[in-house]
Formats: C-alpha cells, structure tokens, sequence
C-alpha cells in the first residue's frame, strides 16, 4: 500500500505561497493557533508530523483527514454546527464554567467540554478505565445559567498504516510530493470504532437531558466505510432525532468552494444519516455467512485440481 500527503500543516502539499512555507517552517497548526500536537512515530519523538490528510495512489482516491484538530477549523465550526442541529437554533459557546455567566447575559449559551474545553467531566471509570468518555459534551444552558439539555459528539478521522517520513522530509526540503508506504487503517473501522459508537450510545441513551442522541462526526470515506460496514443504509432504517438516536455525520471538504494558494480549504456537512443505537447494534451482529462447505470444496480445489 502507498500514498501520498495532501494537506501538509494546514495547507495543501502543492500550495507554495509564503503563508504555507511559513507555516511548515514554523510547525504551526492553523486549526488550533498553535504548534502542531501530532508526533512523528510515537510519543518519544518530539518531531512534530504536520500531515492532516493523505490519500492512496490508486486512480480517484480522495483526500482523507487523518488529524483530529483537522475538523476544528475556522474556530470549531464543526461544534457550532452540531448545537444548532442538536438544539434547533445558534447560541455562542463558552468554555465550561464560563457558560453560565454568559448565558445569563445572553439569554442562553452552549458550555463545551473537550479537546481543552472546559475541563475533563468527572465521570466514573468502567472497570478502572474512562470508557464513558466521548470527545465533545455540548450543554445549553437557559437565560438563567440552568442546564436545560445536551448532547454528544465522537470525531473520529482515520488512522494510517505504513509511514510517510520520506514524503515528510521531500515537502519540507523542497516541497515536493513524493509517494510513500503511508496506506489507510480501514479494519480499525470495525474493530474498535463500531463497537464505541454502540456502547456510548446505549449510556447517553439512559440520559434524561440528552435528547438528541450521539453525533458522529468523521470524513466522508469513513462515514461511507463505516456504514457500508453495517450493511448500508438500506439495512439501517433512518430515524427521527431521539435520546438514543446516533447521527453519522459526514463532515469533509467542501467541493463547490474554490481554493487557491494561500487558502485552506473550507469543510462542511456533506452528508448526514440518523438510525438508533439498537440497529447500529444489531447491523453489526449480523452476519452474511457463504454458501454451505466453502472449506471442504477449498481442501478439495487445493488436494485434486
């Protein structure tokens, strides 16, 4: 498996406008006003990666985000964007405790756990480990400061197999795109996203505030991986929105808006689907088994044919 880097800290790998240079040669993240948070290799090497997304070599392979902080561009849109699908209409978000004076001056406000937000929420730990945790908790909060409702969001982009330090090392020396063994971690989809989105679905589904489910926000390949995954959409009925709602939200680049050097390229909604976490669940149990003695007639092809 090999690829290619297509979005080198924040810019695209064939922009070479000043802004670009700069911000390879400063490491900086554009999405997070600061120093990329992405090593290189683990967590020992304190060279910091840079690539948001890749894509494969394969004739028509879109750009995949692979970085998190990716999503969060043009100051967290993508939360603004969720609380008003979740709560019916916009308000400013505020970090944490700061919410509630606000949203006594303001009539209302959204407090926004996560990702450096407002603190990590104290909840109890599954057998020793923080397994209820979800990326991003969006509280409204009413005119007085009470919470009223939330919801819940899991970003999840996608993990890379193989390496990418020579196509690194070609765009930092003389920015040039060069292929490399960077490839695309599609089994980790079933292993071990699937399995969260259920078990984080059926507790916020026990919540009483949480009324709009689970939001799932992941680029569009994954979102399109993921519900392949479980059948397709014609195996998973479409839903209204409810406590026990999960929404797959396929959040990516927009491709209608034209980008030139010096510009990142803008992201949005491309597409969303509704089901419930008890089909999700039961998507995923579901197995399409072959024909009958597959093995037998295989031993047979290999021992006689």
């Amino acid at each position: 498996m090999s690829g290619y880097i297509s979005e080198f800290f924040g810019y695209r790998a064939n922009d070479c406008s000043d802004i670009a240079l700069q911000n390879t040669s400063k490491q900086v993240c554009p999405f997070l006003s600061s120093y990329c948070t992405k090593a290189l290799g683990d967590k020992s090497n304190r060279t910091l990666s840079g690539v948001c997304s890749i894509r494969q070599v394969s004739l028509g392979s879109p750009d995949v985000i692979c970085c998190p902080n990716r999503i969060y561009a043009e100051n967290y849109k993508m939360l603004s964007t969720i609380g008003q699908k979740a709560f019916g209409q916009s308000y400013n978000l505020y970090s944490g405790r700061l919410a509630v004076s606000k949203a006594q001056e303001e009539n209302g406000a959204i407090a926004v756990f996560g990702h450096g937000w407002g603190g990590e929420l104290p909840l109890p730990k599954r057998k020793g480990k923080g397994s209820y945790y979800v990326d991003w908790i969006l509280a409204r909060l009413d005119g007085s400061g009470e919470l009223v409702e939330f919801t819940a969001i899991e970003v999840q982009t996608i993990d890379t197999t193989g390496s990418y330090q020579n196509a690194r090392r070609a765009l930092i020396e003389r920015r040039a795109i060069e292929k490399d063994t960077v490839g695309l971690n599609w089994e980790n989809v079933s292993k071990r996203i699937i399995p969260q989105i259920i078990y984080k679905g059926q507790v916020l589904q026990r919540e009483e505030m949480c009324r709009s489910g689970l939001y799932f926000v992941c680029p569009k390949p994954v979102y399109d991986r993921v519900l392949e995954r479980l059948g397709g959409k014609e195996k998973l009925p479409q839903f209204p929105t409810q406590p026990a709602a999960i929404h797959f939200v396929a959040y990516d680049y927009l491709t209608d808006v034209p980008v030139t050097d010096g510009t990142i390229r803008p992201l949005g909604i491309i597409e969303e689907y509704c089901t419930t976490v008890y089909k999700v669940q039961e998507a995923f149990s579901a197995v399409d088994l072959p024909e009958q003695n597959v093995y037998r007639d295989a031993i047979r092809h290999s021992l006689y044919d």
